[in-house]
C-alpha cells in the first residue's frame, strides 16, 4: 500500500482475493496491479473475481512470467479476462526492477517448484532503504541456487513458505510429491541465525492441516518461542520514510 497515492498492489490472487480487495478498497485505496508467483490454484484463481460475472474490472495490470502469461492467454476462463480487457498482462523478467512509485520497486526471482504449468517466482519489494522478501512456495531451501541464510540477513522482513509444519502431516499421502520446506526444517536450518534475523521471518501459506495455523496450538507457540512468527491477517510492515 502506498498512502501518498492511495494505491495498492496485491501479491498473488488467492481464492480470497475479493475480500482482500474489498478490505483495501474500503480504506479508499485503488488497485494498481497484481503480481502472480505461479499457476497453482491458491495463487491465481482469485483473478476470476475481476471478470464479467463479478467486478467487471478494467485493465488491471497483472504481472507474471512468460509461461504464466501464456497459460492465462490460452486457457479459459482466464483468457476471457484478457480478451474483455478486465486484466492487462505485464511480462516480468527475472531480476528486472519494476518501479511502482518514486520510492517503491519490485523485482521477481526464480525459485524451484513443481512448475507443471508455469515458472515459480518470489518477489523482492524495496523502498530506498529497506527490503521485503515474499516466497510463498518453494520446494526445499537446499534446492535453490541462492543461499537463503544470506537472503534472510540482507532483508528487513521475510514472508516465507510455511505450508506444512512437519513430515507426515497429511495422512495417507507421500509428501515428497508436494515438496515444501517444513516449518520444522526451516527452524532447524535458521537455528544458527541471530535473534534479530529470526525475528524477521514470518511463515505464510499455511495449509489447513498445519497445526501452527491455530494460534493457541503447541506448534504455533513453538514457532514464537524459537523467535519466528506465523503471519496473521492484518499484520503490517511499514517502510521507514527516507
Amino acid at each position: 500500500m502506498d498512502p501518498s497515492s492511495k494505491s495498492f498492489w496485491i501479491f498473488d490472487a488467492t481464492p480470497d482475493f475479493k475480500d482482500q480487495y474489498q478490505t483495501l478498497a474500503n480504506l479508499g485505496y485503488s488497485c494498481e496491479g497484481i503480481f502472480l508467483t505461479h499457476a497453482h490454484m491458491g495463487h491465481y484463481t482469485g483473478l476470476m473475481h475481476l471478470g464479467r460475472e463479478a467486478m467487471g474490472a478494467k485493465n488491471i495490470a497483472v504481472y507474471a512470467m512468460p509461461k504464466m502469461i501464456a497459460f492465462l492467454k490460452s486457457h479459459g476462463p482466464w483468457s476471457q479476462l484478457v480478451s474483455l480487457e478486465n486484466i492487462k498482462l505485464q511480462n516480468l523478467k527475472v531480476d528486472s526492477l519494476i518501479q511502482l512509485t518514486n520510492g517503491l520497486s519490485v523485482s521477481a526471482f526464480l525459485v524451484p517448484h513443481r512448475d507443471e504449468f508455469s515458472e515459480t517466482v518470489g518477489y523482492q519489494i524495496n523502498n530506498n532503504s529497506e527490503q521485503v522478501i515474499f516466497i510463498p512456495d518453494i520446494d526445499k531451501w537446499n534446492t535453490w541456487d541462492r543461499d537463503i541464510d544470506s537472503v534472510v540477513m540482507e532483508a528487513d522482513r521475510l514472508y516465507l513458505d510455511g505450508t506444512f509444519f512437519r513430515n507426515g502431516e497429511i495422512w495417507g499421502r507421500d509428501m515428497s510429491e508436494i515438496p515444501h520446506p517444513f516449518i520444522e526444517e526451516s527452524m532447524n536450518r535458521f537455528d544458527g541465525l541471530s535473534d534479530v534475523n529470526k525475528n524477521k521471518i514470518h511463515f505464510i501459506h499455511l495449509n489447513h492441516t498445519n497445526p501452527a495455523i491455530r494460534g493457541n496450538s503447541e506448534s504455533a507457540r513453538r514457532v514464537l518461542k524459537k523467535g519466528y512468527h506465523v503471519a496473521q491477517e492484518g499484520d503490517m510492515f511499514i517502510f521507514k520514510e527516507d
